[in-house]
């Protein structure tokens, strides 16, 4: 099942430590078979006041979602990314093929 590494990220500092975090997480990606689906970019607010920039990553499976954040490559990089920012990262599953809203019902 696809699984996806969620970060809501505040009070971002774009310095050059920052900078080496983006030029240097995509190669950690790649083993993982890793990509961004999101990464910031302009919202279109229609609820509430989202104080955050949102990334996700997409991985095939849990399982290369949680090897690639305890990667050395990726441990290597995540404290640039961490001097520099506040929030939250997660990892989570995706929804089998064709979900309905009432699948939650009977987890």
């Amino acid at each position: 099942m696809t699984s996806f590494a969620v970060a809501t990220l505040r009070n971002v500092t774009l310095n050059e430590d920052a900078v080496t975090h983006l030029e240097r997480i995509d190669e950690t990606l790649k083993p993982y078979e890793g990509r961004f689906i999101i990464h910031g970019g302009e919202k279109h607010v229609k609820e509430g006041a989202p104080d955050f920039d949102l990334i996700v990553l997409r991985f095939t499976n849990l399982k290369n979602a949680e090897a690639w954040y305890r990667s050395a490559d990726y441990q290597a990089i995540l404290d640039l990314r961490v001097a520099n920012s506040q929030g939250e990262v997660f990892l989570i599953d995706g929804v089998a093929a064709d979900p309905k809203a009432t699948d939650i019902l009977t987890r």
